[in-house]
């Protein structure tokens, strides 16, 4: 099957090398170029892509609020998006996290990471390198944050093990060190995983990241 991709960037030349790349590998194809996040949103609409690629800084609606949009709407809901950042300002990072974005990458990344990134993300899983957020996480995704506040609606219904696993997937742990740590295999913590992403209505383990700060399953603290 096809990984169709969404381009959202206001560098034309940027665009153009990424679709370049993106439609040279077998299995993907670009389906459309958004130069603004209003844009992203229209074609997003239109064409239901399998990922967007969206740049943060865009003029009149940016990425963060393209994103927001996005990942708020229920028809799009098997929309991916990749954000895409210089890393200037980690916070627009957690806020893209926030909105839903499945992961990040940055803009100097190698073409294997940006095409292995996209795979990953439009495979259902996300982009969170466990030593690269982990410090991101802890400085801005733990403090409340009212306006953006993820729903920890159905926490309650979790099972002692599933609110373990989910208090170390906000750790940035994957889950082959989960299975170590609670001596059980990879496929039994993905499991586990995806029951309580659906209980807590998670888009994906992004997301499920938020939830388990925003709940209090994990907390701010040094990696043991």
């Amino acid at each position: 099957m096809t990984i169709r991709i969404l381009l959202a960037d206001d560098q034309s030349l940027l665009r153009a090398s990424f679709r370049v790349l993106i439609d040279a590998t077998p299995g993907m194809s670009v389906i459309g170029e958004a130069a603004n996040g209003q844009e992203a949103i229209e074609l997003t609409r239109a064409h239901r892509p399998d990922v967007v690629l969206m740049d943060i800084r865009m003029p009149g609606t940016d990425g963060l609020a393209a994103t927001t949009v996005i990942c708020a709407d229920p028809d799009l809901a098997e929309v991916r998006v990749l954000i895409l950042t210089t890393f200037e300002n980690d916070e627009y990072v957690a806020q893209a996290l926030r909105a839903g974005a499945s992961g990040f990458l940055g803009k100097g990344a190698t073409p294997e990471t940006l095409l292995g990134g996209i795979k990953i993300v439009a495979a259902g899983d996300s982009l969170l390198s466990p030593t690269a957020t982990r410090a991101l996480i802890t400085r801005y995704l733990a403090a409340p944050d009212p306006s953006s506040a993820v729903s920890v609606e159905g926490i309650d219904t979790l099972t002692q093990r599933e609110r373990e696993i989910v208090a170390l997937v906000g750790t940035g742990r994957s889950n082959v060190e989960i299975a170590e740590m609670l001596v059980v295999s990879p496929l039994t913590v993905r499991s586990h995983i995806q029951r309580a992403m659906g209980k807590l209505h998670a888009r994906d383990r992004a997301q499920l990241v938020v939830i388990a700060y925003q709940s209090g399953l994990t907390t701010v603290g040094p990696r043991p």
